[in-house]
C-alpha cells in the first residue's frame, strides 16, 4: 500500500500545482418540492456591468459546477421554463477560492399558461471527455428495438451471430446496467438484453478507456446502459411488444410501471422473450496417419423471464435510501448433431463413421439484491454505499448417444455408447462498494473502495447408459469449486483549466483465487491457489483547439481474468473422439489501451486507437492419442489491435437527419507454442452502420 499512497500523494500534489489561482463555484437547483431541476440555465454574471462571464446547464440531479473563475464580484442568474428567474445576492471569489453556494430553490411562475409545448432533442451521438454517448430517448431508436439491437447500432460496437459483443474489434467487453456491472454469463446477458426494450433506455455509454472509478475487468472497455427514471409525480405504466424474424422468429414483450411521490419512488418491470438459434462447426484434422473430417450443427430454443423491482426513499433533500431486486429465469433446450468421417491420409475411402447426437435441456436463474445509500450535499460532495448479493443457478442435463459404423453412415453398426451428463452449477456473488466525490481545487476528486467475493460450485456427473440402466463413470465425473476475492481501491481527479481538461487516476486490485477439483478418483484431484496485486493507471487529456475543434488523448491498463468454466479441467465431450477441457493454470491477460480522438463542431468524430494485450487467453485444438482431439485454453499469444472509427452526423434538411459510423480494425496475434513453433496471424475487418431519421 506504500506505493499506492505515494502515487496518490504525487497525483494530488501535481494537480494542485497545476491548478493555478482560479476559483470554482458549485451548487444545486431545486424545485418547490425540493427535487433537483435538470437542464436549468445557470449564468454567472459580473456585478460591475452584469456581463456574462460563464454559463452552465444543471445536470440530471440539478447540480452544477463552474470552474476556472478569476477573482471578482459575481451573482448568479438561474432560469427554467415554468419557474420565475432567480437572481442571487452578490458574492466574492478570491484567487483560487472554491465556493459552495446554498441550494437555489426556484418558485413556480405566477403567470398561468394555457399550454406549454417544449420540444428538445439531444444529438444522436455525443462525444464527452471520457466516453461516447448514444442517446436513445427522443430518437427513432426509442421504439421497436431491444437492447441487443441497440448495441448493434452503437458506434464501434459489433454483435456477432452468437450474440458475442465486441468493442473496437476486441472481445472482453464489460456490460454495466445503470453503472453496475452485470454478473450474467454471455448467454444469460444476451437473453436479458433481448427483453430490455428501447423505450426504457435513456442512453448507451461507450467507454473505451474507463477511469479508475470503474473495475479494471474488461480488456476492451465498458458499455453502460442507462435506464430511464421517470421524474414526474404520480403513477404511469407502459407496455411493449416485439416480433422479429430472421432465420427464426423471435418474440418479446415487457410491462413497466413507476410510482413517484414526494417522499419515495417505486418502479418495476417484467419482460419475456422467446427465440431460436442455430450454429455449426467444421473441424478437419490429420493425425497419426488418419484423416478426421467432422461436421457439427447445433439448433436450440429458449425462453427468458426477467423482472426488476426497485425503490428510493428520500430521507431529506440530501439523503436517499434505495433498494433493487432483479432477476432472470430461463428454460432452454437444444439438439446437436456431429458427423465424423474417418479415413487414411491419401485415401478417398471412408473406413469408419462416428455419429453423435446430443439432446440438452435445462434451466437457468439469476437473482440480484441491492441496498444503497446516497448523500448529495448539493455543492459537489457525494457519498455512495452499495451492498449486493447475487445467486446464479444452472441445471442442465444432456443425453448423448454415439454410433460407430463401418464405412460411411449407411454401413453396418459396429458399436454404440450412450452417456447422460448432469451439470448443476451454483454461483454466489457478494460485493460492497463505497464511492466519494468532492469538488476540490477547482476540479473533482473521486475515491473509493470495493470488496467482491465470488464462489462457484460446479458438478459434472457422467453416467454410462446400458439397456436403460445407468452407472456413474468415475473417470469423467467430478466437482469443481472456485472462489475469487478481489479487493480494490482507487483515486481519481479531473479539472478544467482554460482550454485543457485533465483527468488522472489509479486503481489497485488485489486478487485471491482458489480452484479445487474433486474427482471420483483421488489421483485426479487438483488444487490451484493464486494471489496477485496489480496497479491500473488511467488518464485523459482534452484540448479545445478552437470553437469547433477539440483533441482528446486517453489511456488505461485493463485486465481480463479467466472464466471459471475455462479453469475447470473436467472433460466435456462433443463425441467419443472430441472433447473440451479447462486449464486450471490459466493466468489473467493484460492490455494497454490508448486512443486519440478528434471532434469537429461537436459532432464529427474521428478516433484512432491502439491496444497491446499480453498473455492472451487463446482457444486451441490439440491431439490426444491416436484418434482423439481436444479443445482447451492457454496463455499463448500477444495481440496488437489498431482501430480507426469515423462518426459522421448530418442534418440534411429540417426533417431529415443522418448518422453514419465507419470502422476499420487490424488485429495481429503472435503465439509461441514452444519447441520453435510459432504462429503469426493478422486480419483486417471493416464495419459500417448508417441510420436515417425523418421527423
Amino acid at each position: 500500500m506504500k506505493s499506492f499512497n505515494l502515487t496518490f500523494v504525487l497525483l494530488m500534489l501535481s494537480t494542485f500545482l497545476f491548478a493555478g489561482k482560479e476559483g470554482a463555484i458549485n451548487g444545486k437547483i431545486l424545485d418547490p418540492q425540493g427535487a433537483g431541476v435538470p437542464f436549468a440555465n445557470v449564468l454567472l454574471l459580473a456585478v460591475q456591468d452584469s456581463q456574462l462571464v460563464k454559463g452552465e446547464v444543471s445536470n440530471e440531479d440539478g447540480g452544477f459546477s463552474i470552474p476556472g473563475i478569476d477573482a471578482g464580484e459575481y451573482f448568479l442568474q438561474v432560469s427554467f421554463i415554468g419557474f420565475d428567474t432567480y437572481n442571487s445576492t452578490p458574492f466574492s471569489v478570491s484567487e483560487g477560492q472554491e465556493i459552495s453556494l446554498p441550494p437555489v430553490q426556484l418558485s413556480e411562475s405566477a403567470n398561468e399558461l394555457t399550454e406549454v409545448v417544449v420540444k428538445a432533442t439531444k444529438p444522436l451521438i455525443e462525444v464527452k471527455p471520457d466516453k461516447m454517448v448514444f442517446n436513445i430517448e427522443g430518437s427513432i431508436n426509442a421504439q421497436g428495438n431491444d437492447a441487443m439491437e441497440l448495441l448493434r447500432k452503437s458506434p464501434g460496437v459489433v454483435v456477432d451471430n452468437n450474440d458475442n459483443i465486441l468493442l473496437q474489434g476486441k472481445s472482453g467487453v464489460k456490460v454495466y446496467i445503470d453503472g453496475k456491472p452485470s454478473p450474467l454469463s454471455s448467454d444469460d446477458l444476451a437473453a436479458m438484453l433481448k427483453t430490455m426494450q428501447s423505450s426504457e433506455i435513456e442512453a448507451i455509454e461507450i467507454i473505451t478507456n474507463p477511469s479508475s472509478k470503474y473495475e479494471a475487468e474488461g480488456n476492451a472497455g465498458i458499455i453502460n446502459i442507462k435506464l430511464k427514471r421517470d421524474k414526474n409525480m404520480g403513477a404511469n405504466a407502459t407496455v411493449d411488444l416485439g416480433y422479429s424474424i430472421g432465420q427464426f422468429a423471435n418474440y418479446n414483450g415487457k410491462i413497466s410501471a413507476n410510482l413517484r411521490q414526494k417522499e419515495y419512488n417505486l418502479y418495476g418491470s417484467y419482460g419475456y422473450n422467446e427465440g431460436q438459434h442455430y450454429n455449426y462447426m467444421n473441424l478437419y484434422r490429420e493425425q497419426v496417419g488418419g484423416v478426421f473430417d467432422q461436421k457439427s450443427s447445433h439448433q436450440g430454443s429458449s425462453n427468458n423471464n426477467s423482472f426488476r423491482l426497485g425503490g428510493d426513499y428520500f430521507l431529506n433533500k440530501k439523503n436517499t435510501l434505495g433498494f433493487l431486486v432483479n432477476g432472470n429465469v430461463s428454460n432452454y433446450k437444444f439438439n446437436s448433431d456431429s458427423r465424423m468421417a474417418i479415413s487414411r491420409i491419401g485415401s478417398s475411402t471412408i473406413d469408419s463413421f462416428l455419429l453423435a447426437t446430443s439432446n440438452n435441456t435445462g434451466s437457468r436463474s439469476n437473482y440480484n439484491f441491492n441496498v444503497n445509500y446516497r448523500f448529495d450535499s448539493g455543492s459537489g460532495t457525494v457519498f455512495n454505499v452499495d451492498a449486493d448479493y447475487g445467486r446464479y443457478d444452472n441445471d442442465g442435463t444432456e443425453l448423448q448417444p454415439n454410433y460407430y459404423y463401418a464405412g460411411d453412415e449407411s454401413g453396418s453398426l459396429l458399436n454404440q455408447r450412450t452417456y447422460r451428463n448432469v451439470t448443476p452449477t451454483i454461483i454466489d456473488i457478494y460485493t460492497l462498494k463505497m464511492d466519494y466525490e468532492k469538488a476540490l481545487w477547482g476540479g473533482q476528486l473521486g475515491a473509493g473502495v470495493k470488496f467482491a467475493l465470488v464462489e462457484t460450485d460446479n458438478t459434472f456427473n457422467v453416467f454410462n447408459v446400458y439397456g436403460g440402466e445407468e452407472a456413474i463413470d468415475p473417470n469423467r465425473s467430478n466437482s469443481f469449486f472456485y472462489s475469487e476475492n478481489v479487493n480494490a481501491g482507487y483515486a481519481n481527479y479531473s479539472r478544467q483549466w482554460k482550454k485543457w481538461n485533465v483527468q488522472a487516476g489509479l486503481r489497485i486490485e488485489q486478487t485471491n483465487s482458489e480452484g479445487d477439483l474433486k474427482a471420483f478418483l483421488p489421483v485426479d484431484n487438483q488444487n490451484v491457489k493464486r494471489h496477485y496485486m496489480d496497479l491500473f493507471p488511467s488518464g485523459g487529456l482534452t484540448y479545445q483547439v478552437n470553437d469547433i475543434n477539440s483533441l482528446q488523448l486517453t489511456y488505461s491498463r485493463r485486465i481480463q481474468r479467466p472464466n471459471y468454466q475455462d479453469l475447470n479441467p473436467f472433460l466435456g465431450y462433443l463425441d467419443e473422439l472430441t472433447y473440451e477441457k479447462g486449464n486450471p493454470f490459466l493466468n489473467p491477460q493484460y492490455a494497454h489501451n490508448i486512443q486519440l480522438t478528434h471532434t469537429y463542431k461537436y459532432r464529427f468524430n474521428t478516433s484512432l486507437s491502439y491496444s497491446h494485450t499480453t498473455d492472451l487467453i487463446t482457444r486451441i485444438t490439440d491431439t490426444a492419442g491416436v484418434a482423439a482431439s481436444f479443445i482447451t485454453w492457454l496463455n499463448l499469444a500477444e495481440q496488437h489491435n489498431v482501430s480507426l472509427t469515423f462518426s459522421v452526423p448530418f442534418q440534411i434538411t429540417k426533417w431529415w437527419s443522418s448518422f453514419s459510423n465507419l470502422s476499420g480494425y487490424y488485429t495481429r496475434n503472435i503465439a509461441d507454442y514452444g519447441n520453435g513453433k510459432s504462429v503469426d496471424l493478422a486480419a483486417t475487418t471493416f464495419n459500417m452502420y448508417a441510420q436515417e431519421t425523418f421527423t
